[in-house]
């Protein structure tokens, strides 16, 4: 008589839900691919020549600048960069490129300047606090640091009086 051994359909099924079961938790440790700023065509940023572009020609050869200079308007830049980021982790920059473009007071184009990722900055902040040159006080001498010495002879203050009169 054959004997049925309830076990063997029970294995493979184990090995199943369990296979699927890693597949899914692997599945959320995938790198994401991010993109931000201007999409670069390298074709069109070697386009743009000092000397024989203007304002106008720029904008419409690379579109509008992901920003204009600070300081002055002759100066845009264009921004793109390319990030990874595993599962819940911050993403970090695999590839950065910048493009500054300068005019003159004209217009013209004076230069075009191409950085990359060697100039990101790492920056690291201490807990809550950014850490400062200076006296160290505390909350009371805060508040009541000051009395008396308002208008004491040497600090300007208005009881002062100068030595001018």
């Amino acid at each position: 008589m054959p004997t049925h051994n309830p076990k063997l359909p029970a294995r493979p099924a184990r090995l199943i839900v369990g296979g699927l079961v890693l597949a899914l938790t692997a599945s959320g440790c995938a790198q994401l691919k991010g993109r931000q700023g201007y999409v670069v065509d390298p074709i069109l940023t070697e386009a743009v020549a000092p000397g024989v572009d203007n304002r106008e020609s720029v904008e419409k050869t690379l579109g509008r600048p992901t920003f204009v200079g600070q300081f002055s308007d002759n100066e845009y830049y264009y921004v793109s960069r390319e990030t990874r980021q595993l599962a819940f982790a911050r993403p970090r920059p695999v590839a950065q490129q910048v493009l500054r473009v300068r005019f003159d007071p004209a217009g013209n184009v004076v230069a075009v300047d191409k950085t990359g990722l060697e100039l990101v900055s790492k920056i690291s902040p201490e807990g809550d606090k950014t850490p400062t040159l200076g006296r160290h006080r505390s909350f009371f001498e805060d508040i009541f640091g000051n009395i008396g010495a308002v208008g004491a002879p040497g600090t300007g203050g208005a009881g002062g009086g100068s030595q001018g009169q």
